[in-house]
């Protein structure tokens, strides 16, 4: 029987587990799978926090090409607004 953690089967599995128990005994089993949960909870959050900041910025870039695509339309605007204006006066 297979299991689907990193291809290892259900013997290897046990026989780490085994090993583990053997190098830290019983009564530090739970302190070691707390702080790896600790570890594994930092982790994520680190993950998450460059996931916003990444997401953060792409947003702004947007948001900033967004501004000069508006402030380029506007100056057209303005030249075509002019150039109409010198046309009817000459």
């Amino acid at each position: 029987m297979k299991l689907l953690l990193f291809d290892f089967g259900a013997g290897e599995i046990m026989l780490v587990v085994l090993a583990v128990l053997l190098v830290f005994g019983p009564s530090k089993i739970p302190e070691i799978a707390r702080t790896l949960g600790k570890f594994v909870n930092e982790i994520k959050r680190a993950s998450e926090d460059i996931k916003t900041e990444i997401n953060r910025e792409g947003d702004r870039l947007d948001r900033e090409k967004k501004l000069e695509e508006y402030k380029a339309s506007l100056e057209n605007k303005a030249n075509q607004t002019t150039e109409e204006t010198t046309n009817q006066s000459q």
